[in-house]
């Protein structure tokens, strides 16, 4: 029994992750615009769905830069 005891110490002692509620947004805003573009493609709007293309990789690249500013923001190393 004893030698449990430090391991829930250490579980206790462990630090919280800070999670960003926008993430989760973002990830599935670039979701909404991949398969709006993958639709228009179908459809035969082909300028449509590269304009959407373009925006998925714009609103993919906010997402990323935001988890980066974020644990940057909280002293989080990756």
């Amino acid at each position: 029994m004893s030698t449990s005891e430090p391991h829930m110490e250490n579980l206790l002692n462990q630090k919280k992750r800070i999670k960003n509620p926008l993430v989760p947004v973002g990830a599935l805003m670039t979701a909404g615009v991949l398969t709006a573009g993958l639709v228009s493609f179908r459809q035969g709007n082909s300028r449509l769905g590269q304009l959407l293309m373009r925006a998925r990789v714009v609103v993919q690249g906010a997402t990323v830069a935001l988890m980066v500013g974020t644990a940057y923001y909280y002293g989080e190393k990756m």
